[in-house]
């Protein structure tokens, strides 16, 4: 059961260097996050899988020194769009468009009108709108870790202009926005492993309209 998956993650404060993610566990997360949904599916972020050692050590200088980062077996990084183009929205339109059978008026009115949204906007805007957009992929990718029973934990702590120049993000029209490493519990050295799981009272929580 998935709630029973969640109960056993956590956001793990130290990995398993010697332990590494399979193939097969990790294509399930990946896969968990293509079908993260987008607003008008634009899927307008990028996910890197890092596995190069000297790039990941790289990375946690810039990160507050967290070493899952390059105890973990892979980093996810989330990169957002830095902007939205009449031609990235296009290029959704024509896959839409292709896989769906054909171009119709419905389709080229409802991106039209997207365009007409977005295009004048300001570039940051817009970029913290896409931003958001891998934040529901986040999501995603945890929950798929825990029913996978492999360990990670999301972080907003680092640089992300210097984690872009690491990985030549500016030049594909880029930013970065979360770093989640995935790997295996270390059992000793992890002050958070044992403790119990707190959240808030569910009636000061969630309320019933």
């Amino acid at each position: 059961m998935l709630n029973d998956k969640l109960n056993w993650r956590y956001a793990t404060k130290k990995m398993d260097p010697s332990k590494a993610v399979s193939d097969e566990k990790l294509e399930a997360i990946l896969k968990a996050i293509e079908l993260a949904p987008t607003s008008s599916g634009l899927q307008p972020y990028e996910v890197l899988v890092v596995t190069n050692p000297d790039v990941r050590a790289k990375i946690k200088d810039v990160a507050w020194n967290q070493g899952q980062i390059v105890d973990g077996s892979h980093l996810l990084v989330f990169a957002a769009w830095d902007n939205y183009t009449e031609a990235r929205v296009d290029s959704v339109t024509d896959q839409m468009a292709e896989e769906r059978g054909g171009r119709s008026e419905t389709l080229d009115a409802y991106y039209t009108n997207l365009k007409n949204m977005y295009l004048p906007r300001d570039a940051d805007v817009n970029f913290e709108h896409a931003a958001r957009q891998a934040y529901i992929a986040l999501g995603f990718a945890l929950a798929a870790a825990a029913v996978e029973e492999v360990d990670s934990t999301p972080m907003e702590g680092f640089d992300p202009a210097a984690v872009d120049e690491i990985l030549g993000l500016k030049e594909r029209g880029l930013r970065s926005v979360l770093l989640l490493p995935l790997g295996y519990r270390a059992e000793e050295g992890d002050w958070l492993v044992n403790m119990k799981k707190v959240r808030r009272p569910r009636d000061k929580f969630i309320t019933t309209i």
